[in-house]
């Protein structure tokens, strides 16, 4: 065979093996690839078929508006330029907007960036950037122009087949997106695609509840391409944490309005470590029932300089009284603790000896609620305004409860009832409020 001939047999195989590759398994891949020669390998790996993870694949079906909403390192700017290339290869017609936070960040991200429209769509077609007009055109024929949600009126009056949309959270106000949609009116199917980390914002939230909208959720440990030692680290930095939750998990977390804790507040009180303590509390909130709501136990504890700190959520969902009971007592015993505090509303009596059958050395208080679950809280969060009462770590199921408990009795959080955040009422209620906390509550 000639060296053309070759040549050509091996580009054959190169097209029909990415087209296998991109439905086989890893270890497939990686025998496919180790047999090809270097050249075809590196052809292989800039097709992004095969590189692409899961929430990069754009969803089937007739839809207006594609939200990509998740953390950083997800991959979100690749996915944009990629669907944006691939729209301008296939349509040499197509009219695109792309518009970003601001028109700099556009350029540098959207545009140039090591992920932007430049890069992914150079390998495969012709890609011309006219900075002073601000347009890309490719070798389709396909033009895109670049667009600064702080400028929406430059969005009124251009028609559009396609937009991508960047850090739709960023965005100033919802003038540049209603503009934006107004003239996405090209062709028979104009869509969008929207890439952010998410934020609470009215225009997030116009957006997610759009007709004809679909959602890719995601988080940044979700690309298998970024370093391990990064993943890892941003894990044990900002894990469980309301930044790290947003951020790198890509969930909005919202603040329900008149919050006793504001996730602000609860991030502003938050510590790696607790310093040695001269008490600490086991705080119960049983359930009514069995296989129901969660049975609340939370520790806290108390330093020598009066400072109180939550050390521990050990809240367990579904358990039979002996289960969860055993969950206290292993609690107990972890951190120590010289006293337990168990509500007595459901069952009285019976919770104490539940408890006492699980461990007889336990030294169980039980308290009696005499008003309700947010009237208990309110001196509690006062305590955490006061910058009294820190988290030391991150308990994500408890903070959400806390955030969801609002003044005036309302609750807005996870489930039916903010069982862990009540435990946490109670350990530091019996820590920090001591006689006063109890004589509210009743002490039986």
């Amino acid at each position: 065979m000639t060296a053309a001939g070759e040549d050509g047999t091996r580009r054959a195989i190169v097209g029909a093996a990415g087209w296998d590759l991109a439905q086989a398994s890893a270890a497939r891949r990686a025998i496919v690839l180790a047999a090809l020669p270097e050249e075809n390998r590196r052809e292989l790996a800039a097709r992004w078929t095969l590189s692409a993870h899961n929430g990069q694949v754009a969803p089937v079906g007739d839809w207006r508006v594609w939200l990509i909403r998740a953390g950083r390192g997800f991959g979100k700017t690749r996915t944009g330029a990629e669907w944006v290339c691939e729209q301008a290869r296939l349509r040499g017609d197509a009219r695109i907007a792309l518009v970003g936070a601001t028109i700099d960040e556009a350029r540098r991200v959207m545009v140039e960036g090591p992920s932007g429209v430049i890069a992914v769509g150079s390998p495969h077609q012709e890609v011309v950037w006219r900075a002073t007009r601000g347009e890309v055109r490719f070798g389709s024929g396909a033009v895109a122009q670049v667009y600064s949600a702080a400028a929406p009126e430059s969005l009124r009056g251009p028609e559009h087949h396609l937009a991508w949309a960047d850090e739709l959270a960023k965005w100033p106000d919802a003038a540049a997106w209603t503009n934006l949609m107004m003239g996405l009116r090209l062709g028979t199917r104009p869509c969008a695609v929207v890439t952010t980390t998410p934020r609470p914002t009215t225009l997030m939230r116009r957006v997610m509840a759009m007709p004809g909208a679909v959602e890719t959720r995601g988080s940044t440990r979700d690309n298998p391409h970024l370093p391990r030692a990064f993943v890892d680290a941003m894990a044990a930095e900002y894990g469980g944490t309301r930044l790290g939750r947003q951020e790198l998990d890509g969930e909005m977390l919202d603040d329900v309005v008149g919050a006793l804790w504001p996730r602000a507040l609860i991030e502003r009180q938050r510590v790696h470590a607790p310093p040695a303590l001269v008490r600490v509390v086991v705080g119960v909130d049983p359930p009514a029932g069995i296989g129901g709501d969660a049975c609340g136990i939370v520790a806290a504890g108390r330093s020598g300089d009066g400072q109180g700190y939550v050390i521990e959520d050990a809240s367990v969902v579904g358990a039979s009284p002996e289960g969860w009971a055993r969950a206290v007592a292993a609690c107990a015993a972890r951190v120590g603790a010289d006293r337990v505090v168990a509500e007595a509303n459901q069952g009285g009596a019976m919770v104490k000896s539940v408890l006492l059958a699980a461990d007889a050395a336990l030294p169980v208080v039980l308290v009696h609620a005499t008003r309700g679950k947010v009237a208990r809280a309110e001196p509690v969060a006062a305590l955490y305004e006061g910058a009294r009462v820190w988290h030391a770590g991150v308990f994500p199921a408890l903070e959400d409860e806390l955030a969801g408990l609002s003044i005036g009795g309302g609750y807005e959080g996870p489930g039916r009832s903010p069982d862990r955040a009540d435990a946490c009422v109670w350990a530091l209620t019996h820590l920090m409020l001591g006689a006063r906390g109890a004589a509210r509550v009743g002490v039986v």
